[in-house]
């Protein structure tokens, strides 16, 4: 009889320890994370491009999404608009000034439920050297197992950035001062 009480005794202590948010590594090696943009190139057309080299990590749990946290490093240098010309000139002073800013960075400050598998995801951006607070308007794409005994959360989402408050002033006119940003977020739980 002590046994099945001490067995029902920590059985409860354990059930009334609250569970922690899992941790995860955003999965940039097997190439299932980007970070993307789309610029209107004059008024006339999209140009789209992505930065190819960045890092991060994230903690979530699905029932206490508002305790959920990302941080990412993005290395500027690795911008890719499909064009070896184009991208030389973002990476000038004109643009990214990657010589003096290698490196971009979000970390989340707050999340914000909106509703069914969709938050706001408050943060800081540091770009070109100027960190300013943006909202990312996401979602939850998926989570489970993955075939190789791992565990896996998906997510996805854009912000609208104004190129002035990060201290980009090269002026290509009205329809090219803001450039989209899109984010696809795969993480492997630690």
């Amino acid at each position: 009889m002590k046994k099945l009480f001490l067995a029902a005794s920590m059985a409860a202590a354990m059930m009334a320890v609250p569970a922690q948010a899992a941790d995860y590594v955003i999965d940039t090696e097997g190439a299932h994370a980007f970070v993307q943009f789309k610029i209107n190139h004059l008024g006339y057309s999209w140009l789209y491009g992505r930065f190819n080299t960045f890092s991060g990590d994230f903690s979530y749990d699905a029932s206490k999404l508002a305790e959920s946290k990302i941080q990412l490093t993005i290395d500027t240098s690795s911008v890719d608009s499909n064009h070896a010309e184009r991208d030389k000139h973002l990476r000038s002073a004109d643009f990214l000034n990657v010589s003096k800013h290698p490196k971009a960075s979000f970390v989340s400050t707050k999340v914000v439920a909106k509703g069914d598998k969709t938050f706001d995801l408050h943060g800081n951006l540091t770009l070109n050297g100027v960190t300013k607070a943006i909202v990312i308007a996401a979602e939850t794409t998926g989570e489970g197992k993955d075939p190789w005994g791992g565990y896996r959360a998906g997510f996805a989402g854009t912000t609208t950035l104004t190129l002035k408050d990060f201290a980009i002033n090269t002026d290509l006119g009205p329809a090219s001062s803001t450039v989209q940003l899109e984010l696809s977020v795969e993480g492997v739980r630690k």
